[in-house]
């Protein structure tokens, strides 16, 4: 044993010796591993950062409760001592949320002594209304009333729209105290819904209850509350409906006004809410598009055709503007298909009561115009009524704007009025109600003079007004001229759907539909039929997806909106709709005011284009251009078989570029109309406009390739000859036309200039195949260069790659040595451990034979001298 040991140990002894490199480089590789592992295992535990903890979403002097760490526990406790209250659920990284914030403030800053508002941080991870809640979007307004909700508010998120949202909430019931509050409540054109409810008995009926959350019921179902609820509690206003106890009464225009059948359906919220639902007539549909990706406009715009009405709105507003009541005046007239159904509070149109007075125009008219106002009597019955008419302080000019306008209109027209009676009347409302009107009549004025004065001043025209009798009442029929409009949904199949759209929210669509910053093309409000002037842009469309066609509504500055509009429906309506479709082209959908009035700019991006671009507003001038002959290239962005043929053009233009009476033009047919007879039915395409003789318009053939050679030989076959050319007419005394030898003449010169132009091309394809031979020469010289840097560097990759296996080679010979050398340590030092423990047991062997040695001659001294 001892002896293998001392062999290992001359081993390594001996190696140490030979090479010692080997073994202080592996100790080194060794103690770096350890310390490599070592360092990592104590850096494991600091890898992943913590989240930071979130921060206040809401300044901190807003009345906003602000649980940024998401704490949906102290939601109910915040909505049980509230009456109403509204939880903002929030992200803070959302911009939406950010953008909201400012918005929500600002409301809660009105309304803090009414609601309770929350905000809700529900991305904090930690929290728990992300862990119980998983919403898609942010943010989020839910509004609880009371115990009642969650009404979800899914408009803008501006806030007059939040503020109005919350006060619908607040007030989900109009109080009707009289006849005439209930009146004007019913008057509007949105639906409406009317409770009965006797508060004698009891302070809250269970009825009351009920029609109160079928109130709430509905908001939920639609946020923006078309359908508004009120609530009669006196029993003299509800005689006026023939309503009894506990009695829901449904106000339609178009058709019979329904109650509830209690005895076919359970009087619950829901079961009111659904039956109003299913009952109710709308003829105005307010659209508000989310700002994202949605199909709101598809799933409305695919039912018909549609009238798209872009108005300033005030959802603040305590009563609508006066363009929108003429806007809903329009839509219910033309949906007012059959007058004799309508219920017995909208029969006030049938019965007038004889009061009428005159209205003085200027000096030098020669009429009179007779307002009559018209009252329900069914109505007023049982009330005394005085016939009054708006002064100039209460706005007398708005009625007086009107009646100038139709007086003078009839004044103009060349059938003179002599009669005494009414003629060319026109009914308009006096405001937004069913339950008056104004008749408006002309008439010549007869002067009343003695024979003096007549004598002295014959040209006098005017005298003083004759006092109103009853020849000059309106008749009680609508009449034609301003009453045209009245059921035209039903005699005609298309049938126009009215929505009307916010115009502060919506101007890019209506951009995009034509709109632009001149104010001819839009809607504007009288500065004198309404009172003031509105500085918002307003503008109207109708659309018509099935036939992917829409028209615009391009307004004379002379015409009322009422008669514009009516004139805009009837012209769409027709058998032959009179009305020119809208092109919309790039310039448009950039909506620049400059881009449509100067289109050329869009043409020509050099001085000397190859390729002339054409636009919607450049194309029939362009393209019919007589002295030219046009290839016209139709392509689009999406056209991969498009971009592919984009060189050949630029090959052709560039041949054609010195030839003034040929032009090689492109259109985007993706973001410009055209005309339907200009349509192709696929791209790419390729048509010549010949010159003189555009209607000889010729297509590129589908069955031959678009290449450089066929379309010259296009060209050339079918471009136009100056013998078609528009010929002076000639006088009577000279020949008719040309003889033979003038055109044959005009041939020749036809084919000389045909020649010229082809050695012109001749001439530029030899220029070209030069110059492509000089470049063809100059590649092949860098391409022999390039072949011998090409062997150099093989050559250098050969030699890397021989000295990369050599280094490789030794690199494995050290490792195999370096493992061996490992071997054979580990084994020294086993040999090493165990000679040691030889040695120990040996000397330990020895110091015994040696201490047994001297005890023996100790003995043995101690006997002998023991014996001597």
């Amino acid at each position: 044993m001892l002896r293998r040991v001392r062999q290992s140990l001359r081993q390594v002894l001996f190696l140490m010796a030979r090479r010692p490199g080997l073994l202080c480089g592996a100790i080194v590789l060794g103690v770096l591993l350890v310390l490599a592992v070592k360092f990592t295992c104590s850096r494991a535990n600091n890898v992943v950062a913590p989240a930071r903890p979130p921060v206040r979403f809401f300044s901190a002097e807003a009345p906003v409760v602000d649980l940024y760490l998401g704490q949906l526990d102290q939601v109910e406790r915040l909505r049980s001592v509230a009456e109403v209250s509204l939880i903002f659920f929030y992200a803070p990284w959302c911009a939406h949320s950010m953008a909201a914030r400012q918005e929500v403030q600002q409301v809660a800053r009105k309304l803090a002594k009414q609601v309770q508002f929350v905000a809700v941080n529900c991305w904090w991870s930690q929290g728990k209304c992300r862990r119980q809640n998983r919403f898609y979007q942010y943010p989020i307004i839910h509004l609880f009333y009371r115990r009642f909700g969650p009404i979800e508010y899914k408009g803008p998120f501006v806030a007059p729209y939040v503020e109005s949202f919350i006060l619908r909430v607040i007030t989900p019931l109009t109080y009707l105290p009289s006849r005439a509050r209930l009146e004007e409540f019913l008057s509007y054109h949105e639906p409406r819904v009317v409770g009965f409810f006797q508060f004698n008995s009891s302070p809250q009926p269970p009825g009351y209850i009920t029609y109160l959350s079928s109130a709430l019921q509905a908001l939920k179902r639609d946020f923006r509350g078309v359908v508004r609820f009120g609530v009669v509690t006196n029993k003299q206003v509800a005689e006026a409906l023939s309503l009894e106890d506990e009695s829901v009464y449904l106000s339609r225009r178009l058709n019979s006004s329904l109650i509830f059948p209690r005895r076919e359906r359970n009087f619950t919220s829901e079961a009111i809410c659904r039956w109003v639902f299913e009952h109710h007539e709308t003829v105005l549909h307010w659209l508000q598009p989310p700002g994202t990706k949605s199909r709101l406009l598809e799933y409305e715009l695919t039912k018909g055709p549609a009238l798209l009405l872009f108005l300033p709105h005030n959802p603040l507003g305590s009563s609508p503007s006066p363009i929108l009541q003429q806007v809903a005046d329009i839509a219910l007239r033309y949906h007012s298909c059959d007058n004799s159904n309508h219920s017995s509070l909208d029969k006030s149109f049938t019965s007038h009561s004889l009061c009428c007075q005159s209205v003085l125009l200027p000096e030098s008219s020669t009429s009179v115009c007779e307002v009559c106002l018209s009252l329900s009597r069914s109505i007023l019955s049982g009330s005394s009524f005085c016939c009054s008419f708006p002064s100039a302080a209460q706005g007398g000019d708005v009625l007086h704007s009107y009646l100038r306008h139709c007086c003078l209109h009839q004044e103009s027209a060349p059938v003179s009025i002599k009669d005494t009676n009414s003629v060319g009347c026109s009914n308009f409302l006096s405001s937004y109600s069913p339950f008056s009107q104004y008749s408006a009549c002309c008439r010549k004025v007869e002067p009343h003079l003695n024979e003096s004065q007549a004598k002295e001043d014959p040209d006098m025209q005017r005298g003083p007004l004759t006092p109103p009798s009853s020849s000059m009442a309106p008749s009680s029929g609508p009449q034609q001229g301003g009453d045209g409009i009245t059921g035209l949904r039903c005699q005609t199949n298309r049938t126009l759907r009215f929505y009307l759209l916010d115009v502060a929210l919506n101007w890019p669509l209506a951009v995009r539909l034509g709109a632009t910053g001149n104010r001819s093309a839009s809607l504007h409000q009288e500065a004198g039929a309404q009172g003031h002037v509105s500085g918002e842009k307003s503008f109207a469309a109708i659309v018509n997806l099935k036939d992917e066609v829409h028209y615009v509504l391009h307004r004379s500055p002379a015409a009322t909106l009422t008669e514009s509009l009516e004139a805009f429906i009837r012209n769409f309506s027709a058998p032959y709709s009179l009305l020119q479709r809208h092109l919309v082209g790039e310039e448009d959908r950039k909506g620049g005011e400059g881009d449509s009035r100067h289109p050329d700019k869009h043409q020509h991006s050099s001085k000397h284009p190859l390729i002339t671009e054409l636009t919607t507003s450049s194309f029939l001038p362009s393209v019919m251009d007589l002295q030219k002959d046009v290839l016209l290239f139709y392509y689009t962005q999406w056209c991969g078989f498009c971009s592919v043929l984009n060189h050949i053009i630029i090959q052709l233009a560039r041949l054609l570029q010195g030839n003034s009476t040929i032009t090689v033009a492109r259109v985007n047919v993706a973001r410009n109309d055209l005309p339907w007879e200009f349509m192709v039915d696929h791209v790419p395409s390729v048509l010549l406009f010949p010159k003189y003789r555009k209607h000889f318009s010729v297509k590129f053939p589908d069955d031959l390739p678009i290449t450089l050679p066929n379309l010259l030989h296009f060209i050339l076959q079918h471009s136009g000859s100056v013998q078609y050319a528009d010929k002076p007419v000639m006088a009577s005394g000279e020949e008719e036309g040309p003889g033979p030898s003038a055109i044959f003449h005009e041939e020749f010169l036809a084919l000389q200039r045909e020649v010229q132009v082809l050695r012109h091309a001749r001439e530029r394809l030899s220029q070209q195949l030069a110059q492509l031979w000089r470049d063809n020469r100059r590649l092949t010289f860098d391409t022999r260069s390039l072949e011998a840097q090409n062997l150099e560097l093989q050559q250098e990759r050969q030699s890397l790659e021989e000295q990369h296996r050599e280094k490789s080679r030794q690199l494995g010979e050290a490792v195999r040595r370096l493992q061996e050398l490992a071997d054979t340590s580990e084994n020294l030092l086993n040999e090493n451990t165990l000679l040691r423990f030889l040695l120990r047991a040996l000397k330990d062997r020895t110091e015994a034979k040696e201490q047994a040695e001297v005890e023996r001659k100790e003995a043995e001294q101690k006997r002998s001298h023991m014996a001597s």
